[in-house]
């Protein structure tokens, strides 16, 4: 004779619980706001999520603490596309506007770097991304910097692996 027992259904995420739990209330937009943070990387990529991350989500509104003044003018200039690459994975548009904050962001986990990066010679190709980059900076001061920063960072080994 067959079984007729009905299989245990597979258990569900806590999550998807509290997604249903509150389905329809106030806090069911305070959790689609939550996956800002949990997406955030992937939606920039590493090298921008390690010198900029959110801090703060309030009526459409993005607050992006940033580590320096060169990179608050990259970001500027990227805003409108970082909005529109989180709506996309976020399935609807919650982020209307980011405002940019000069600070230390909140680091994301990651492995401890040694105390003394060694430093090796850029290559021709790095340097001409450099060029290309910087090239719109029409402030002088502003643009020594940003060359200075990334030069920094190409020849720590952290090239923008993203674009």
């Amino acid at each position: 004779m067959a079984d007729k027992r009905k299989r245990a259904a597979k258990p569900l995420a806590v999550a998807s619980l509290l997604a249903g739990a509150f389905r329809g209330k106030p806090l069911e937009r305070r959790f689609e706001e939550a996956k800002i943070w949990q997406i955030w990387d992937r939606a920039v990529g590493r090298q921008l999520a390690a010198k900029a991350r959110p801090s703060k989500f309030n009526d459409g509104q993005l607050t992006v603490v940033v580590i320096s003044a060169p990179w608050m003018q990259q970001l500027n200039f990227m805003k409108r596309d970082i909005a529109q690459r989180l709506n996309e994975m976020l399935g609807k548009e919650l982020v209307r506007e980011i405002y940019l904050k000069a600070g230390r962001p909140a680091v994301a986990e990651q492995a401890p770097r040694p105390s003394q990066p060694t430093r090796r010679a850029l290559t021709g190709e790095e340097k001409e991304k450099i060029s290309r980059a910087s090239q719109e900076i029409t402030d002088e001061e502003l643009r020594r910097a940003f060359v200075k920063l990334m030069e920094t960072d190409y020849s720590a080994g952290h090239p923008d692996e993203d674009t």
